[in-house]
């Protein structure tokens, strides 16, 4: 039951960081740079707690409840199908392969870092 609360708790704050930041970067160009940034910083974040071996109720706070409910897969795909349906080919290739080659990179800039600490 501790588990759950820690999850619930996280998830609230993740996705309210979510919500804050994805709205607040909204533009009009077409380009979902609110959910590239929440991607991209989860990411680097998910990366440097796995390099600082969090575990147990801290990483249900952290890792599955903050980051599950901040970073967002569905919303990428939903933005990228929206993209590609609007005929933004340009766009819809660079949201893919930032969100996609960026995301790995910082991951693996968090583990690293978080090795290192």
């Amino acid at each position: 039951m501790k588990e759950i609360i820690f999850i619930s708790i996280g998830g609230f704050i993740g996705a309210i960081g979510r919500f804050v930041i994805s709205k607040s970067m909204h533009n009009n160009k077409g380009f979902p740079i609110g959910t590239l940034t929440v991607n991209l910083i989860g990411a680097f974040l998910l990366g440097l707690l796995f390099g600082l071996h969090v575990q147990g109720s801290l990483y249900s706070l952290l890792g599955i409840g903050f980051m599950g409910s901040f970073t967002t897969f569905s919303t990428l795909m939903l933005d990228a199908v929206k993209l590609n349906k609007e005929n933004k080919k340009k766009l819809y290739y660079i949201y893919l392969l930032s969100s996609y080659t960026i995301g790995i990179l910082l991951t693996l800039c968090g583990l690293w870092l978080g090795r290192k600490m």
